[in-house]
């Protein structure tokens, strides 16, 4: 059974409204959701998409030089914060600073948040 399922993809950006612009754009995907310093692709205001999350600092990847890597991470959506974290851990996942939030394997950082009200339970086939 899975712990969790993918929310959304968080791309980090100066300006997470004209990020949004364009993926909306591109994918044919409406704004779903947007405050100043975060904006959702999606679907639907009840389908997982991508997110653009303000970074201030923001330094574009150097694609295909990692002197400046990729800047995105995953939120997994899962029924319950604690049983979650310690799956993950138990998977190998490392906790970092911040609020459920966890580096896979590869150091690869994700975030566990809890399902929205939208969202069937994760726990269901």
């Amino acid at each position: 059974m899975p712990v969790g399922r993918p929310h959304h993809l968080i791309v980090d950006c100066p300006d997470p409204m004209a990020e949004a612009r364009f993926w909306s754009a591109l994918l044919g995907r409406p704004v779903t959701y947007r405050d100043d310093d975060f904006v959702v692709v999606a679907e639907d205001d009840t389908t997982s998409g991508m997110a653009f999350q303000r970074a201030p600092d923001h330094r574009p990847p150097t694609w295909p030089d990692p002197a400046v890597p990729q800047q995105m991470h995953l939120d997994v959506m899962v029924d319950d914060l604690t049983v979650a974290a310690e799956a993950v851990r138990e998977l190998g996942a490392t906790p970092l600073p911040g609020d459920h939030v966890f580096a896979d394997p590869a150091g690869h950082p994700f975030c566990l948040i809890p399902r929205p009200g939208w969202a069937r339970p994760v726990s269901l086939p």
